[in-house]
């Protein structure tokens, strides 16, 4: 749960998501070996995940998000997990600005960084399906690929769009 980590601007918010998480998991990856060791049980991606950034980050615009999928990723980095999830947003009741802000900075920031996975749950049953939201994530999957296509299109691979989510799984 990141979400005390709100702050007025996209480097202070990204610092203090970059210190909960090397905080938090500094022990993680040093863990997931030890169980391997103990029960001889491989675990071949160690992942984090955490509060949907839309949700922490609603009063940033597009490029300040793309700074907080920065910090994001240096966190993973630095605690040596392979991936971290939750660039994310839940889309299936409408947009906020953050929401929308979120989606824009899908491309770059999954272009620019390694470990940094993203979702976006465009509906549920109840709720029914945000087809404006569809439209828009056909465009940001295509705007991926194109950005990169120079890594076999891996920014699409890091994409999951979602109807009926389950919750707390970013993955």
């Amino acid at each position: 749960n990141i979400q005390d980590c709100q702050a007025e601007d996209a480097e202070k918010t990204g610092k203090k998501i970059y210190d909960k998480i090397c905080r938090y998991a500094a022990n993680l990856v040093k863990v997931g070996e030890d169980i391997t060791r103990e029960y001889g049980v491989p675990i071949i991606n160690k992942r984090i995940s955490v509060t949907p950034i839309a949700v922490v980050a609603n009063n940033l615009n597009r490029d300040q998000m793309v700074i907080v999928g920065r910090y994001l990723d240096q966190a993973a980095a630095e605690v040596g997990v392979n991936f971290i999830g939750g660039f994310s947003t839940l889309v299936h009741k409408g947009f906020s600005q953050g929401d929308l802000a979120l989606i824009e900075a899908i491309p770059e920031t999954l272009c620019s960084t390694e470990r940094v996975c993203s979702s976006v749950n465009v509906g549920t049953t109840r709720a029914g399906i945000n087809m404006d939201a569809v439209y828009r994530m056909g465009e940001i999957i295509k705007l991926t690929a194109e950005l990169s296509a120079d890594k076999d299109g891996l920014g699409c691979a890091k994409l999951v769009v979602f109807c009926n989510a389950v919750e707390d799984n970013p993955f």
